[in-house]
């Protein structure tokens, strides 16, 4: 593998910890796919084939998720297998109204993963081969957002009037399983930084109220926390939407880096001035500008980001989500060069 620009995980990790490190990384949750392919010209199929595009793309790491399967009955799915815009797999129970588990029966017959089901291969693999200056980030999440979507969102939110035991005992086993999955990760010594996604907002509020969050969310984002703390890794959060409401509490569980600035939902700027000295901001650029804007808007919103929030480290460049399929590639390339060469003036 070559590439002009070489990978500095330790000057990203600084960026993580909210450091100036004179350097502004590149940073996503998850590229598609398709993406992928169409950056390299191949196909993905092995995890050599995922370092040399995050090397050939210009990170300081590769994003890996420990491999799990929370639907082994594949209930709601059908026989073709599908993506999240991050790239992810595509996980589906049922509808918003009701999911597969709308009471105690429901649960003792849903056959949940064990912690042992959870296949961490890759990150056993991976050190042998990353190029020189190149990390691991170890990401999962969604404890809150798997507790909703397995009740389905109606039936989640007449539980919490009718039957909120089913919630906690929902929400302890899929907690504990996550958990599990974070102890590897912090306790690996493969990986160099940890992110937790789990989706607590809406562009103009929140999903449920903050006393939902403070019983089903927040006390898991406290324990991975912890766990990072105690191995010195940066932590990065996930969520979109509006989170003025809750950030001081997001900072509190022991959240390094927020992601991604969603720019519909809250202005970088702003975001910076009030808690940019507590936290690395990620992200911001605006997905539907990546997919329907030119490659001189892309390279302007890029140049914005980092006179609004790069002024004294503290900002990593990327998306205000993930990179799609629909994203166009002449986009996508333009924010990494326009960042590369910001880089190389530093």
């Amino acid at each position: 593998m070559k590439n002009k620009y070489s990978p500095n995980i330790d000057a990203f990790l600084s960026t993580l910890q909210n450091n100036n490190a004179n350097y502004f990384p590149l940073a996503e949750l998850g590229v598609h796919p398709k993406i992928k392919e169409q950056f390299l010209s191949n196909k993905i199929t092995a995890l050599d084939d995922e370092i040399e595009f995050w090397y050939k793309a210009g990170y300081d790491y590769i994003k890996l998720q420990p491999i799990a399967d929370f639907n082994p009955m594949k209930i709601g799915l059908g026989e073709n297998v599908s993506y999240n815009d991050d790239g992810t797999i595509f996980r589906k129970w049922a509808s918003e109204n009701n999911g597969v588990i709308s009471n105690f029966d429901d649960f003792e017959k849903y056959k949940f993963p064990s912690a042992k089901d959870f296949d961490y291969s890759n990150f056993e693999k991976v050190k042998a081969l990353l190029p020189d200056g190149m990390g691991v980030v170890g990401q999962y999440g969604d404890i809150f957002t798997m507790t909703w979507e397995m009740m389905g969102f109606e039936s989640f939110s007449m539980a919490l009037f009718e039957n909120e035991e089913l919630i906690k005992v929902l929400n302890d086993k899929l907690g504990n399983l996550v958990l599990s999955m974070f102890e590897y990760l912090s306790d690996s010594d493969a990986v160099d930084a940890i992110w937790y996604s789990d989706d607590i907002a809406y562009t103009n509020s929140l999903l449920v109220s903050p006393d939902v969050l403070d019983k089903y969310f927040f006390p898991w984002l406290k324990k991975i926390g912890e766990m990072a703390k105690r191995k010195n890794k940066p932590f990065i959060y996930h969520t979109d939407g509006i989170l003025y409401d809750v950030m001081e509490k997001i900072i509190s569980c022991g959240v390094n880096a927020i992601h991604p600035i969603e720019p519909k939902a809250m202005d970088i700027g702003e975001v910076k001035q009030r808690f940019g000295n507590q936290l690395c901001l990620i992200g911001n650029i605006d997905v539907d500008l990546l997919s329907r804007g030119s490659v001189d808007e892309i390279r302007k919103n890029v140049i914005d980001n980092i006179e609004k929030a790069g002024y004294n480290g503290g900002y990593c460049v990327g998306s205000g989500n993930s990179i799609p399929e629909y994203v166009k590639l002449e986009n996508y390339i333009s924010m990494i060069e326009t960042v590369k060469e910001i880089n190389s003036k530093l």
